[in-house]
């Protein structure tokens, strides 16, 4: 399976950019997010790359054009996308529903979706030629709260990018507007699932009580130097399949084999790269899980159509030594556990603390952070060239900060075979160890017994499919 050529160079041309605001008139007021939305750590712009082939039917029908149109129809049902995020009293943060609109810029790139390869997943070449980053429009307050760029490929197919404001939405409430975008696009005059905002529902109690512990927003001092460098950054993706998962799981006693693959895999990676990182043994070291807490909210639900922030993120802790010296059970009922945590009181007590704390950053001080995207459903958003070939994650890292976490994609394989893809970012020398220690965990021919550590493999890695 080829992955997108190293060398892979490509010019975009692009149109100036442009304020693309609502069809028709919409109410002009200020609609203030819930205390899950404008905590700290969501204070960033995510972006998000979809791949669309040519598809002869749609021949004539340029994508740039239906698109922005589609766009500005979508944001008369969706204006709050359209507004300005001002901050108030307490860091509270408020969309002022002005209509000024989104970004939009239309592009041509001299390059087809064949020249990046078989195995699209990130890192992509030319990212910031395919989200540009337009000058004064990347802030979080008074900036615009997406920016949509379409890249017309020589062979007639197209690059979707889009970024967002992270206190707007979630992955379920992005793809819920994308793919309101898509039905629109289609031909559709309004979406199949109104949108619904109720950011209260996920609001402090008054008075806030914090009834949990919340060790996800410690704040943490580097008392030994451990904060991962940025410079020299690899930036890598890692599949996972039938085969991978099978040699996980014969590392675990009978009753955690059936554990869930994002608990398996979670554990995994979260050794292997504590192990590459190698910390002081007795340094606390943690995994973050973000969580999708509408399963868990019940009383009352939080109503079909809500596009908010609506996750939690629970933390496993432990010291590395005992992560690395434990067999990968021990990982494994840490992550267990702190996933099981999240329930309704869970996420009225984390709203409660971000009242009563200032609404703190998560920790990410010798933290690992995965988000799972698995069953976001970002390929399936359909402009009318069918499903994204790709779709989902621009980049390797999670958050503002890269090097602290990873991305779980959807993906399936040059054989056919459907499976996971996870996003790295390491230092390229921590990357080479942490590969290392990963081959170890994955020999098929890996028969260690549950009580010992597992030791890490001599040759390289055979199952990276891209890297840049």
């Amino acid at each position: 399976m080829a992955p997108p050529p190293l060398s892979l160079v490509f010019s975009v041309r692009r149109s100036p950019p442009e304020l693309v605001a609502p069809a028709t008139p919409t109410p002009h007021e200020f609609k203030p997010l819930s205390d899950i939305d404008d905590q700290d750590g969501l204070r960033f712009q995510i972006p998000v790359i979809q791949f669309y082939k040519n598809v002869p039917s749609m021949n004539g029908r340029d994508p740039a054009k239906v698109i922005k149109a589609a766009l500005a129809k979508t944001l008369v049902f969706y204006y709050p996308f359209a507004g300005r995020l001002r901050e108030g009293a307490g860091r509270k943060l408020s969309v002022e529903c002005t209509g000024e609109g989104v970004v939009f810029i239309e592009a041509d790139a001299d390059v087809t979706l064949r020249e990046f390869g078989d195995a699209l997943q990130p890192p992509f070449p030319c990212l910031k030629e395919l989200i540009y980053d337009v000058p004064g429009a990347g802030g979080v307050l008074d900036s615009p709260l997406l920016l949509v760029q379409v890249t017309r490929l020589k062979c007639g197919g197209f690059i979707f990018g889009l970024r967002l404001n992270h206190t707007m939405a979630d992955a379920t409430g992005l793809v819920q507007f994308m793919t309101a975008v898509g039905e629109v696009a289609r031909g559709a005059h309004a979406p199949s699932i109104p949108p619904v905002w109720r950011r209260e529902l996920l609001n402090a109690r008054d008075p806030p009580h914090v009834t949990r512990t919340h060790h996800e927003y410690d704040e943490i001092a580097d008392t030994k130097n451990t904060i991962v460098p940025l410079d020299n950054m690899d930036h890598r993706s890692f599949f996972f399949g039938a085969d991978e998962f099978a040699a996980l799981r014969r590392h675990l006693p009978p009753h955690l084999r059936r554990c869930s693959t994002f608990e398996v895999l979670t554990a995994a990676l979260w050794r292997c790269r504590t192990l590459a990182l190698r910390p002081d043994p007795e340094e606390e070291v943690r995994v973050l899980c973000i969580v999708n807490s509408r399963p868990k909210l019940r009383h009352p639900p939080l109503p079909v159509g809500f596009y908010g922030n609506a996750f939690a993120i629970p933390v496993a802790r432990t010291a590395a030594g005992d992560l690395c010296e434990n067999p990968l059970s021990y990982a494994l009922e840490l992550v267990k556990a702190a996933k099981n945590s999240v329930d309704q009181e869970y996420m009225k007590s984390v709203a409660d603390m971000m009242v009563t704390k200032g609404r703190p950053h998560f920790a990410v001080m010798r933290s690992y952070l995965v988000s799972d995207l698995m069953h976001a459903g970002f390929g399936d958003v359909d402009f009318g060239w069918g499903k994204a070939v790709y779709g989902g994650a621009a980049t390797g890292g999670v958050g503002a900060t890269p090097g602290v976490g990873s991305f779980y994609i959807p993906f399936r394989n040059g054989k056919g075979e459907d499976g996971i893809v996870v996003t790295f970012c390491l230092p390229t020398v921590v990357m080479e160890i942490f590969v290392k220690e990963l081959n170890g965990l994955l020999k098929k021919e890996a028969e260690e017994e549950e009580e010992r550590p597992l030791i890490p493999a001599k040759k390289s890695s055979t199952f990276i499919i891209s890297t840049l």
